[in-house]
Formats: C-alpha cells, structure tokens, sequence
C-alpha cells in the first residue's frame, strides 16, 4: 500500500478499510516490501523520523522468506498475523516462527508481532491499537499486557476501603 504519509487517523483507518486480498498469489518472498521499506526509512531519517511498517500476513499456507542483510536495520516491523486453524495445506506455527525471525532480523526498533486464529474485525483493531506505540517508547512485547479488558474488575480485597464510621447528615 503506497500513500502519502499523514498522522491523521481518518488515513490510517480508510488504508485499512481498504485492504483486499488479491485472487492468486505468489511466493511469500518479503524482500521487495524491506527494499522499499529501506529506501523510505532513509528519506525519513534525512528528516529526522522513524519509519514503520505493519504488515498483516494472513497466508497460513505460506511461510515468508527474505534476502536481507543482517546489519540493515533501518526501519521497525510490526506483524499483524491473521491465520487459519491447523490442517492439512497449512502450518500456521511455522509461519509465525518465520514471521518472528523475520521480524527480529529487520526491525531496528521493538518491533510487535499479533496473531490471531479468529480473524475477526475487532481482533485486528485491537491489534493495530497496540502497533500505533511510538517505536521507541516499546518495552519488549513480552512484558506488553495491553489492552487490558474493560470488564477486569479488582478483587474484593484491593477495592476502595469503606469507613463505617462517617457520619452522614440526612438533611
């Protein structure tokens, strides 16, 4: 997806919207996406920015591969990995691992990888939620525990302490 970069929201959402998946595809060959990549992180540093790239995988039947040298590491990568369940014509954990050290190969940044088996609207929304952190502002993503569900309640013991002994006025 080629478009003029843009902090505004609106943008992000309508590139988003407007993904399709393309009825045959080839090999799962990354290399041209971290070229292009490369060539545009350059010019961002040139005006002192980071560059980022979210790319949501969702070939379960495809293991990714690259041709990149391990000491470029001019942008950071972040993977949105939508996947069908296990079978026959697919290997969805070996395609992960794949995804992982592709990742970990190219980003220069933590770079966040998100996967889900469900592939549902809210699942991938979530998920870009979390992406949109600042690169340099990311704690490894093990340590990540967001976002948190709305619906977590704290235990009984760590509520709010309740004095029994205030008096009320009834006026």
């Amino acid at each position: 997806l080629r478009k003029e970069f843009s902090s505004e929201v609106e943008s992000a959402v309508a590139a988003v919207m407007g993904l399709s998946a393309t009825s045959s595809c080839g090999p799962a060959d990354l290399t041209s996406l971290f070229q292009i990549a490369s060539h545009e992180a350059k010019k961002s540093r040139a005006q002192n920015r980071i560059f980022r790239v979210i790319l949501i995988y969702c070939r379960s039947s495809a293991k990714p591969h690259h041709q990149w040298p391990i000491n470029r590491k001019l942008f950071t990568l972040d993977v949105i990995y939508l996947h069908d369940k296990p079978g026959p014509d697919n290997c969805p954990q070996e395609v992960y691992d794949a995804l992982v050290e592709s990742l970990e190969h190219v980003s220069e940044y933590e770079g966040y990888i998100h996967e889900s088996g469900q592939g549902l609207a809210r699942v991938l929304y979530r998920h870009m939620c979390v992406l949109l952190s600042h690169p340099q502002q990311r704690c490894p993503q093990e340590y990540v525990d967001i976002p948190k569900s709305l619906t977590k309640k704290l235990p009984a013991s760590e509520t709010m302490p309740c004095d029994d002994s205030v008096p009320v006025s009834s006026q």
